[in-house]
């Protein structure tokens, strides 16, 4: 199954160096053993929060698979490394997850109608969703359906104080507060 993992620098999670590819453990049990990852990008933050500090990756879990509930997080015996994802690629599958699953329960990433980035980040959800941020943060947006709740529109930004100035507030409604959509 396709999910996501962060890491360490140099791909190091709690003391093990993973490798590019397969990598094989003997156990999975969610709270205590196995290589961990979760179906929702967002939930990797939880984890290795410093996004300046941390890799994140697209993953293939297999072998026996362990979860716990408490998030989409789980364990396996089997974690295929595949890919590096950017920034910003991180935050566009956040949102396409979103949109996957629109009625799951939300990531504590995710806030709802109106944020302002932290650590680098808002995720911002609702029918009229706005952001705002300093120079390098990354504005993600999802935009719902206000009768079904289902996402009809994502947007991405980065304070770049040139096309996305700091301390402005950005949704996807409103022209001169438009940012570039998906």
């Amino acid at each position: 199954m396709i999910a996501y993992k962060a890491f360490g620098n140099g791909l190091t999670c709690r003391g093990y160096r993973f490798m590019m590819g397969l990598n094989r453990t003997e156990r999975a049990n969610c709270s205590e053993n196995g290589f961990h990852c979760a179906e929702n990008p967002l939930d990797c933050l939880t984890y290795y929060s410093d996004m300046d500090n941390a890799e994140y990756y697209i993953v293939d879990a297999g072998g026996d698979i362990d979860e716990d509930g408490s998030d989409t997080k789980i364990s396996c015996t089997e974690l295929t490394v595949l890919q590096k994802l950017t920034k910003r690629d991180f935050f566009l599958h956040s949102l396409a997850f979103m949109a996957d699953h629109p009625r799951r329960e939300w990531s504590g990433h995710v806030s709802r109608d109106r944020a302002e980035a932290s650590r680098g980040y808002a995720v911002v959800r609702g029918i009229d969703p706005v952001a705002c941020g300093k120079c390098g943060d990354i504005l993600a947006f999802a935009k719902e359906d206000p009768v079904g709740g289902h996402i009809v529109q994502i947007g991405l930004a980065q304070v770049d104080g040139i096309r996305v100035m700091a301390d402005t507030w950005y949704g996807t409604d409103l022209k001169e507060r438009q940012v570039a959509l998906i």
